[in-house]
């Protein structure tokens, strides 16, 4: 199916309502152009030094966090209505142990404007490059929430994924869940 580019913002709304309801696939591939993919329920799209950006958190203790490390940049795709099991499935297993395209029957391609791949099944996907990453420290963040969200002290980094392109299927509102 083709897939056109479209305005930045044009998915936003979709894109904040799945996060909260089951999660989008953050995309990478690391220095041996292996693709994985990871179910992110965290994460902002919006405006950054007058550019739509999508920043993403990722934890120092993922495999994720090692491809992204390798390379400078990533897709997220929003998953189609159907997708649960894979979206559990890249929540819950490791890229270090898994194929997890193989395993879940996922088909990879290589973007259009950056060199992450995108999951074809997904009708619409974010292309983004990391323009600036900063990582999460103790102390830093409210007490409250770090003591919520950190209780082992795995933290996270948070990638500013500059959005070069995001592309999608004619209809695609129509295919997300």
């Amino acid at each position: 199916m083709v897939r056109e580019k479209v305005d930045p913002f044009e998915f936003v709304v979709e894109a904040n309502r799945l996060m909260r309801e089951g999660g989008l696939f953050l995309v990478t591939a690391g220095k041996d152009g292996k693709p994985n993919a990871m179910t992110i329920g965290w994460g902002l799209v919006g405006t950054m030094w007058r550019q739509p950006f999508f920043t993403v958190a990722v934890r120092l203790s993922r495999h994720t966090y090692k491809l992204l490390e390798e390379g400078d940049n990533f897709t997220v795709c929003l998953p189609s209505k159907g997708m649960e099991k894979a979206l559990d499935v890249c929540g819950t297993k490791s890229g270090r142990d898994i194929d997890k395209f193989k395993e879940l029957e996922l088909t990879s391609k290589q973007g259009y404007a950056v060199d992450a791949p995108y999951i074809v099944e997904c009708p619409v996907h974010y292309e983004c490059k990391v323009a600036y990453k900063t990582e999460v420290k103790p102390g830093q963040l409210d007490r409250v929430l770090e003591m919520d969200v950190y209780p082992g002290g795995d933290y996270h980094v948070l990638y500013f994924g500059h959005i070069i392109g995001v592309f999608a299927e004619t209809g695609a509102a129509t295919q997300l869940p």
